[in-house]
């Protein structure tokens, strides 16, 4: 937990965005696995976190405007609690660690809120993505649950939104431990792989290094072979030698701030001529994404020079023809690059994604498009100072997409379907950082850089 001026401070700011009314935040509870007493690894709201750091179910706050006041909801820790769990902070104690006004039990929340509704106040609430949550704002609120999300205030989504996206000093530092962290996953994975391995024992061993140095894994690791399948969850394969696997993975530090990091490696040790091509083509389309960061310059833009970069490196390659600005702009390039170059970072590994992907992504300057492949881009908008987003591009070869462009004849003029058969089996490549936008350009994410070219990726690969 930061110091309770910052907190004070966040939720000064969210205030002033509203004259009147009652924001309502619903902190996460536990959710059992598979019976009541063996729950799922508990994770606050990152929002709750945001404006009170408090990392403990069964909470609630709100901040009535009108009178200037917050109110942490909540019970004490019961004597049969503090048995199992030894001795917990109580409910006044964690409000005056987050500089929170007064707290009161929980169940008075069913008084608060109806008698506020009563008087006509008011009620802001952001997106619920839990059932739980929909069950008590239905209740607290006379909604049914399943329309709960239909009376979000879009004016609290916005304010939430426009505050989380600039990232402070401390929010800072934190992503930097994150990817620190996560340079000793990668760089272990590239030191571990090897022929004979299964996918499953390296993500086992990346996730333990998450949960020994940090809070755990940001997200559920992306460790496979089959790299084509952008978001494979399987790590069932045997590594063979002439694999490549793609690691995508990330860490959340004890505040739960969180990095996103792709490498890809090659089981030998060493790539093969085909997959150098293929890498050196995406290593050269994120650098210059990477090169070309600064206020003002829109991520569709970057998006946009990764796909004609990629357009040029596989048309000198043979696999693509004809001129690279008319295959971006028809969207033939999505057939090797189907989603978009990345998204925000923060508290969440896509930030504030839980809050509408166009509100965090998209705005009245910039639109999403219909296109394949570009209406996968989560992040639009021109950048400014504190914002940190991933840069990530990728070539990927999938039978299935291939094999219905071919049938539909689409874009014959810019792809080379016969050669593109000689990479039936190739699988996928991509490669991620984490980037901060500076007031006159750019920062690299983390004390030092993780491996990436193709002699760093082999001189720990082949150890």
């Amino acid at each position: 937990m930061f110091d309770s001026h910052i907190y004070i401070e966040r939720r000064r700011k969210l205030k002033d965005k509203f004259n009147t009314g009652m924001l309502f935040f619903a902190g996460n509870n536990e959710s059992p696995l598979n019976y009541v007493g063996n729950t799922y690894k508990f994770r606050q709201d990152s929002n709750f976190l945001y404006y009170f750091g408090i990392d403990i179910p069964g909470l609630a706050v709100l901040i009535d405007i009108d009178s200037d006041t917050t109110i942490l909801f909540g019970n004490d820790f019961t004597i049969n609690d503090i048995v199992w769990m030894g001795p917990q902070p109580s409910v006044s104690e964690l409000a005056q660690a987050s500089g929170i006004d007064r707290s009161e039990n929980y169940d008075n929340l069913y008084n608060v809120i109806p008698e506020a509704i009563k008087r006509k106040r008011n009620i802001h609430f952001l997106p619920q993505y839990r059932s739980e949550h929909f069950l008590l704002v239905g209740n607290l609120l006379g909604i049914k649950p399943e329309r709960v999300n239909d009376y979000v205030s879009i004016d609290f989504i916005k304010a939430v939104i426009e505050q989380r996206s600039i990232k402070a000093e401390e929010e800072i530092e934190e992503i930097d431990k994150a990817v620190d962290i996560a340079y000793r996953m990668h760089t272990a994975a590239m030191k571990m792989i090897k022929p004979g391995l299964t996918e499953r024992k390296i993500a086992g061993m990346i996730e333990g290094i998450a949960i020994s140095l940090g809070a755990g894994i940001s997200f559920q690791p992306i460790v496979s072979i089959n790299g084509q399948t952008l978001h494979n969850p399987h790590y069932d394969n045997e590594i063979l030698p002439d694999s490549i696997l793609v690691n995508d993975s990330g860490a959340e530090t004890e505040l739960h701030y969180a990095s996103d990091i792709t490498r890809t490696i090659p089981a030998s040790g060493k790539f093969t001529n085909k997959q150098k091509e293929i890498y050196e083509i995406i290593l050269n389309a994120q650098m210059k994404c990477i090169e070309s960061v600064k206020p003002g310059v829109t991520n569709k833009t970057l998006h946009l020079l990764a796909a004609k970069t990629i357009v040029e490196g596989l048309t000198n390659i043979g696999l693509m023809n004809g001129d690279p600005d008319e295959a971006v702009a028809e969207g033939a390039h999505a057939l090797f690059f189907p989603h978009g170059l990345g998204h925000m970072l923060g508290l969440d590994v896509h930030d504030m994604e839980g809050l509408g992907e166009d509100y965090v992504g998209y705005d009245k300057s910039n639109s999403r498009s219909d296109q394949f492949g570009l209406n996968y881009l989560r992040f639009a908008k021109s950048l400014k100072p504190g914002y940190i987003f991933t840069i990530e591009p990728g070539i990927y070869f999938i039978p299935p997409l291939i094999d219905q462009w071919k049938a539909e004849n689409k874009f014959f003029d810019f792809i080379d379907y016969d050669k593109i058969e000689q990479y039936r089996d190739f699988g996928g490549i991509r490669i991620e950082d984490n980037i901060l936008v500076t007031e006159d350009g750019y920062k690299v994410l983390g004390s030092k850089p993780i491996p990436k070219t193709v002699y760093e990726v082999e001189a720990l690969a082949s150890k």
